[in-house]
Order: C-alpha cells, then structure tokens, then sequence
C-alpha cells in the first residue's frame, strides 16, 4: 500500500550521485515526462531496521505536506531496493553552508524562523523528528529551507504520548534521551539549539571528543556555551538558551521560539540566496581541485 506500481526506471532519468550512506544512496533524476528534476533516495531492503525506516520516512513524508518540509512525490519497490522520489534542493544542506562560509547573525535568525515553522508544523500532528543536524536541513538555491531525512521521526498517539528509545545523532541530542526519560517534541528544539550553535560557531560543541565523552558533558555540563559569546547579540544569546534549557519543561516550544525577538527580526528567505550559492561555489572547486586530470 506504500508504494507505486510501474517502473520507475522508465519513469526517471537519473543523472548523478550526490549522496551515500550505511543503506541508502541518493541521486537526482529528472521525470521524462515533466522535466522536473527529482531527488531519489534508494534504500536497501536487506536489513529489517531499513525497512522500518523506509515505512516511517514514507507515512511521515505522506502526511506532513509542508512549505518546510521535503516534498515527498513517491516510492517504489525495485528489486531490494525501496526508491523515494522526493523534491530535489538545488542547494545542498545548511552542513555545507556552514562548512563553507560564515553565517550573519540575520541569516542564522532565518535559517531558525523556517526550520522552527517546520518543527511547529510536525509538533502539531504529534510528530518528533529525532534526528535534527545540519545535514538534515536542505536549501534551494531560492532561499527555501527545509526539513529532511525522517526515518527516525516518532508518531505519538493518546496512548503513547511519550518515547524512550536512544536515537538520534550523539552531539545533537538532547539530555533527556541520554538519562532514559521518557521525552517528547522538545527534544528536536534542543537538537536545533545545537545547529544554531554550529552556524555560530561552524560545528557543534564537543565535536573533537568521544561519543561517551559527549554523552556525559551533555547529561552533567548543563547548557553548553559559546566558545566567544560576548561577539553574539543579547537576543542570539538568549535564543539559544530558550532552546538549550536543560530541563525539558522549561525549554521554549516553536510555537514560543517563533515570537521570540531574535526570530521576529529575521531577514526573508533571499537573503540566504548568496551565502548559498557562494557555498555551492566553493563545494565545486573543491571537487575540482580533487579530481584527478
């Protein structure tokens, strides 16, 4: 019932590889029909933890239709391989962004208005996300901004309005999933908090040291600090702290963070159109300089 009939082989040229993971490889094609270019995420089916994760992204992608979300456009089974067809944005991910250039206090407050509406948005239909990074936040070469890569993404229910599984990604999860509690949405809030501190910062805190390390300074470290906060605005600082409260119940909610004043002034989404084109230049000529003759 999750998937299409039909070839999606006849349906998609593809054109290259931009991404590989543990099970997964995503490529962009273009529809033969429409000439739209399509981002298509090829998952083995070979172990039954992808599956489970194939089933989820689907009936989260499904589901959430979203100006801040990836757009799902459908799946099929070819072989032993689970085919995603999603949007494809032509501007890489915020990781690269990052990587490559230096954000402005007013394009990271824009990058946090879009990605926290994304977030509202999942919170509202009992949606967490689990596994928020800056890797996992693409762009368009407009400006857009949005969520992606949900496998790990948890429904809620009446009867379960709670988790207690350790997933996520180490340097971005949030104590509560370290110390066992059961958590809910805001542990996705304290994820971002950590990529705000990566667009400041360009990484996230505790990057050179031990997973076990990490796991530790985040459950007895409290709210973890930039490294020079005194060149960040008051409103920045306090940003941050709304996202990094180390207690759950007293973390601020997107709905909250939304009207907070550092997301209030936020510049629109164009303003973003340099930085990421000037991330996806430096990307090219790195290629190109690492490319044999």
């Amino acid at each position: 019932m999750l998937v299409s009939e039909g070839d999606p082989e006849a349906k998609y040229t593809e054109l290259e590889t931009i991404g590989k993971g543990g099970f997964s490889t995503v490529c962009t094609a273009v529809d033969t029909a429409t000439g739209e270019e399509v981002a298509i995420k090829k998952i083995s089916l070979l172990q039954e933890s992808s599956t489970d994760l194939c089933v989820n992204e689907i009936q989260v992608m499904r589901n959430g239709k979203n100006a801040n979300l990836v757009n799902y456009l459908d799946s099929y089974l070819v072989d032993e391989e689970l085919w995603l067809v999603m949007e494809y944005m032509d501007g890489g991910s915020l990781h690269d962004v990052i990587r490559e250039t230096c954000m402005a206090e007013g394009e990271i407050a824009a990058v946090s208005r879009e990605c926290l509406q994304g977030l509202d948005f999942l919170h509202s239909k009992q949606v967490i996300h689990r596994d928020i990074k800056s890797h996992n936040i693409l762009l368009g070469l407009d400006g857009s901004v949005k969520l992606a890569d949900f496998g790990l993404a948890a429904q809620l229910t009446p009867e379960q309005r709670k988790r207690r599984s350790a997933v996520g990604t180490t340097y971005w999860m949030a104590p509560e999933i370290f110390t066992r509690k059961p958590y809910g949405p805001k542990v996705d809030i304290w994820s971002f908090g950590i990529v705000g501190i990566e667009m400041v910062e360009g990484a996230p805190p505790y990057l050179r040291k031990t997973s076990a390390t990490v796991r530790q300074l985040i459950c007895t470290g409290g709210t973890p600090r930039l490294q020079n906060p005194r060149q960040q605005s008051a409103w920045l600082r306090d940003f941050l702290h709304c996202c990094l409260e180390t207690d759950e119940d007293r973390r601020w909610s997107a709905q909250e963070l939304l009207q907070h004043p550092f997301v209030t002034s936020a510049k629109p989404t164009s303003s973003l159109m340099p930085l990421i084109m000037a991330a996806q230049q430096a990307l090219r000529s790195s290629r190109a300089l690492s490319s044999p003759d």
